[in-house]
């Protein structure tokens, strides 16, 4: 016959339901844990019922099964024992939140045998707000040893249960976000003082790890050419992982969350459509997925990804804290490259108060310079008779006077520093330009040992120039590639015209054999003070750019390698 435990006990105790719930009441807040809360309680359950088993079961909401968190009386294997939801007594009890009473357990198709020698059970679910949260069951090595009153009781002490376990999982929870909330502030902490992206990317990821269960954290950066997704950095929990990966922006959930500027989640990587990581996701066994936008406004400046090893639902407490660290790691970025900016400006600053000095010593060495110059012209004008017609030393003697000229046209260039130089300009015959400045450079040719080739356009070029600076340009150009060609070489200049005139354009490819320029300065040839040589100012090349852009022109570099490097430059067509 079934015992009478519920409604009826002996004669002078109790009622055995009032004391249980009263003693379940009193030890649970002696527990340190929900484990040994629900411990304590199996203990008394055992107690009123005298079970010959018994189990409490929670409900894994990731894997959604049923796990055995404690037992008495059963096999240590057992623990480890998972269920699928309806399989068994008690995984029926958790799929459908209905409690059960078995009289016969070899009757019942349902019965999962735990322990061999289990002949009923008593099995009700633990109901929080409606959803089963786990199962509580009783066995019995006897038949029909549970009674409806037995049931009632249980259900009883499953909602005490129930009540315990969700206290402990709400303090839990309030740790956890307390523990996640230090770390995002000490994210934040760390993230405001940093300059290079390279440490922000590590901050984000490493305060990812931290303020969840992921095991890998990963940071997209959008490609120059807006199409495409390039990985900037990714880490796992011990440390930094060397992978690279570009990613075009319509192949992933990632591109997914770039274009619509939002969180997107994805529970089964590994069973979706994913093209990004294939090959890592399956070997690191990679379940799921969270893809965080990092915003600038309406700007999408980078992507956070966090991954899990288990089938994960991420709350949305989770999501605010990986939005707020996005958020912090999209104005660490815009710091930096502000910072960036402000120290580049500053540089700019410096350099421009270098080229006022430099204005103010070259305006002083002109005003001196002006002076001897003087003289030298005085002295020089008679010698230009001294020689007849047919005398070479004529010619010679005609190319210092146009060097003098220039010579005093240059200190008063300096000396009227501001004015326009347009005056200046005449037609200037390239050709015959070409021709003086070789009779300039022929002894140091010579003596370098470097042959100078001109190849003219077929239909010359007449140029609204300014004689002497446009020679400067060519002495410049001629000049450093001597240099780079300390054992002899070659220069080759060739010019050709390019449309017609007003809009055409007179174009100088200028071609030497030297050793090359490196490829770590060749960004910055054009720069002021920039020079590999202990006696160099660094402004040749600077100065030639000045002064082609002065003539609506310009210059650029097309390539340098050693034993060839081939500068372009163009003017307009008078």
């Amino acid at each position: 016959m079934p015992r009478k435990v519920g409604r009826q006990s002996v004669e002078g105790e109790e009622n055995p339901a009032f004391n249980s719930l009263y003693m379940i009441s009193s030890l649970v807040w002696q527990a340190k844990d929900s484990r040994e809360a629900l411990g304590l309680i199996l203990d008394e359950v055992i107690k009123v019922f005298g079970a010959a088993t018994a189990s409490i079961s929670l409900v894994n909401f990731e894997t959604q099964g049923l796990e055995i968190e404690v037992a008495r009386g059963l096999p240590e294997e057992s623990m480890g024992l998972q269920l699928p939801l309806g399989q068994g007594l008690t995984g029926w009890v958790a799929l459908h939140g209905e409690a059960v009473l078995c009289h016969d357990v070899a009757k019942d198709s349902r019965y999962f045998p735990a322990k061999g020698s289990i002949r009923s059970e008593l099995a009700v679910p633990m109901l929080d707000a409606g959803r089963v949260i786990g199962v509580v069951s009783v066995d019995s090595e006897a038949k029909d040893n549970f009674s409806e009153e037995d049931l009632k009781l249980l259900t009883l002490l499953a909602g005490e249960a129930t009540r315990a376990v969700t206290r402990f999982w709400q303090m839990q929870q309030l740790q956890t976000q307390a523990q996640q909330l230090q770390a995002l502030v000490q994210a934040g902490q760390g993230l405001v003082s940093q300059r290079r992206e390279e440490a922000i990317w590590e901050g984000v990821l490493g305060a990812a790890c931290r303020i969840s269960q992921c095991e890998v954290a990963t940071i997209y950066l959008p490609a120059e050419n807006g199409e495409e997704l390039e990985m900037a950095m990714a880490i796992d929990r011990a440390g930094k992982l060397e992978l690279g990966e570009t990613l075009a922006l319509r192949d992933s959930a990632i591109g997914t969350a770039v274009l619509n500027r939002r969180q997107i989640e994805v529970a089964n990587i590994r069973r979706t459509e994913e093209n990004h990581l294939v090959r890592f996701i399956q070997e690191a066994k990679l379940e799921s997925m969270l893809v965080t936008p990092l915003l600038a406004g309406l700007d999408v400046v980078g992507v956070l990804n966090v991954y899990t090893k288990i089938p994960h639902r991420f709350s949305n407490v989770e999501r605010d804290l990986f939005q707020t660290l996005a958020r912090m790691g999209s104005i660490a970025l815009q710091n930096s490259r502000l910072y960036r900016r402000v120290f580049d400006t500053e540089s700019t600053l410096r350099q421009s108060e270098k080229m006022n000095t430099l204005g103010l010593l070259a305006a002083e060495i002109a005003h001196e310079v002006r002076n001897p110059l003087t003289v030298i012209r005085l002295l020089f004008d008679p010698l230009e008779e001294a020689f007849g017609e047919g005398d070479s030393r004529r010619q010679d003697v005609r190319v210092i006077r146009d060097r003098l000229d220039q010579l005093e046209q240059i200190v008063n260039r300096v000396l009227d520093f501001g004015k326009s130089g347009q005056s200046a300009f005449e037609e200037v015959g390239f050709d015959q330009l070409m021709k003086d400045t070789h009779r300039l450079l022929r002894l140091k040719l010579e003596q370098a040992q470097v042959e100078l080739e001109y190849h003219p356009a077929a239909s010359g070029g007449i140029l609204e120039a300014h004689r002497g600076q446009l020679q400067q340009v060519l002495l410049n150009l001629c000049l450093n590639a001597m240099e780079a060609m300390p054992g002899g070489g070659k220069i080759e200049i060739r010019t050709e015209r390019s449309g017609d005139p007003p809009a055409g354009q007179f174009v100088v490819h200028f071609r030497d054999t030297g050793i090359g320029i490196p490829e770590d300065v060749q960004g910055r040839i054009f720069d002021s003070f920039l020079s590999r040589r202990l006696e160099g100012t660094g402004l040749g090349l600077s100065i030639t750019k000045r002064i082609l852009r002065e003539h609506r022109g310009d210059i650029e570099l097309l390539g340098s390698k050693p034993g060839e490097t081939v500068f372009r430059f163009w003017l307009p067509l008078g």
